[in-house]
């Protein structure tokens, strides 16, 4: 090999490499002077958002041109560089880990989360000072936005618990997550205790998106995109949201029935399901084989076993704040949908969600590859969340892992949209963003979809062809090259 060769392949190794490092630096940065998310401090976050997810895409970009020898080692250094990098500070955009650190504390007394609100002097005793300091000069003003009023009269605390007048909302898997990773700590460990074990799970997710690129001939270095992702830093391991566990159990659910075992598989979506309920959603692609609709039962049965330890101590309690959750965010009557809410406003636009959202299903399920559902459920998972649109930025975490195994870069574009929403609460901005990312997509399906798989792909969307399907085997619908990467 000549020296130029060598230099060739040197460089996007060391500008990879440097990538995620700065990566890292901007992440931490970020988690350690830009302080909590307020009304009035939301440009900076804009900008550092904006600034990370550049950074990210530059080294991804790099990461593409490295030698395969190479590349797995760097996705998985820079996974753990990336998730400690985001382990320097508490949670700046959301408190929502400390609902989940207050579920866990009450659950190991023996009481159920969903019996009593964070306010309930029944459950005074089980308070710890770092969740309910004492307010200062009687108010919690200096201690705000991370903190605010506890809400029970003349008790002298403030409470980092968003909403603490109503009980939690969480299912009964994500309930049993928070007290096991509470099992470990005492009740005086603050926040970082879930910032790991989010960090170990998306290190997991990693490792997993490695072993099924290898397994199906595609290059490693995918992984990165969600390895390195600043969406996936921030959310599963800074804010430590839940959803990562949501979306490790989806993603691991969709690979196991494609791989021929549909009753893992089931268990798998039935606990992920029960985690947040959006991950229902990767279930329309599975059924275009008959076999894997063996998975259907088997969630729904865990889902439902499940809930049943919660039922028989709490009733139907265990709903939660889920039905006044559904109102207060606008769902109920239209108001959330960014998009659809410029066509037909209010109770209509639920409405058109709603075909939306079944007209999705039906397309994903009929141009899915059976053996490789990737890209399917990317359309499916990204059609819903245009329609539905949002708000809350870790919800995209459901849709990065299947964006790497599909090679559907460009729908990580509704991530970075989602998650400047998350940072900057404007309707109008967010639509925008929306257009831009619809924008980008379109036009990159568009540049990589060839005539014969419109063709192809209107074959299988043709209702005369749907009955040929019924109790066999048919041919993919989408085709396995995505017509990027090496």
């Amino acid at each position: 090999m000549s020296h130029r060769q060598r230099a060739a392949r040197l460089l996007p190794t060391v500008l990879a490499v440097v990538g995620v490092l700065v990566l890292a630096g901007v992440i931490a940065y970020g988690v350690t002077h830009l302080g909590f998310l307020r009304a009035g401090h939301r440009a900076p976050f804009v900008g550092w958002t904006l600034i990370a997810w550049t950074v990210f895409a530059g080294a991804a970009l790099a990461l593409r041109s490295v030698p395969r020898a190479w590349a797995t080692r760097i996705v998985l250094g820079g996974a753990v560089v990336v998730g400690v990098a985001a382990l320097v500070g508490p949670p700046n955009t959301s408190t929502d880990s400390a609902r989940y650190a207050w579920d866990g504390i009450v659950q190991h007394a023996g009481i159920s989360p969903y019996a009593h609100t964070p306010q309930s002097g029944a459950l005074a005793g089980l308070r710890p000072d770092w969740l309910f300091p004492d307010k200062v000069d009687g108010t919690c003003k200096p201690l705000e936005p991370r903190m605010r009023g506890l809400g029970d009269g003349a008790d002298g605390h403030c409470v980092a618990i968003n909403r603490p007048d109503v009980v939690t909302i969480y299912p009964p898997m994500a309930q049993l997550w928070f007290a096991g990773v509470r099992a470990f700590v005492p009740a005086t460990a603050q926040y970082l205790p879930f910032q790991v074990a989010g960090l170990l799970v998306s290190l997991g997710v990693t490792v997993g998106l490695v072993a099924v690129l290898r397994r199906v001939g595609r290059p490693t270095w995918w992984a990165a995109l969600w390895a390195w992702s600043p969406l996936v830093a921030s959310e599963a391991v800074t804010n430590s949201h839940v959803d990562v566990v949501g979306a490790a159990l989806a993603t691991a659910g969709v690979v196991l029935i494609a791989f021929g075992r549909p009753i893992w598989g089931g268990i798998a979506l039935g606990a992920a399901t029960a985690t947040k309920l959006i991950p229902a959603i990767v279930y329309p692609p599975l059924l275009s084989r008959w076999r894997h609709w063996w998975a259907v039962p088997v969630g729904i049965a865990v889902f439902g076993l499940l809930y049943v330890p919660y039922v028989l101590t709490t009733g139907v309690k265990v709903l939660g704040y889920l039905p006044g959750y559904l109102s207060e965010e606008g769902y109920e009557d239209g108001s959330r949908f960014a998009l659809v809410s410029l066509l037909v406003p209010g109770d209509g636009a639920t409405v058109l969600v709603g075909l939306a959202v079944l007209l999705a299903a039906v397309v994903s399920w009929r141009l899915a590859d059976p053996a490789r559902p990737w890209s399917a459920e990317v359309l499916m998972i990204g059609v819903t969340f245009l329609a539905v649109t949002p708000r809350y930025p870790w919800y995209a975490l459901l849709l990065i892992p299947f964006v790497v195994l599909s090679g559907r870069w460009e729908w990580l574009s509704l991530g970075l949209a989602i998650a400047l929403r998350g940072v900057w609460p404007s309707v109008d901005a967010f639509r925008w963003w929306l257009g831009a990312a619809v924008l980008v997509i379109l036009v990159v399906t568009l540049l990589r979809t060839d005539r014969d798989t419109w063709r192809r792909w209107g074959r299988r969307l043709d209702p005369r062809s749907w009955r040929d399907d019924v109790g066999g085997h048919r041919p993919s619908a989408v085709p396995r090259s995505t017509g990027v990467g090496r």
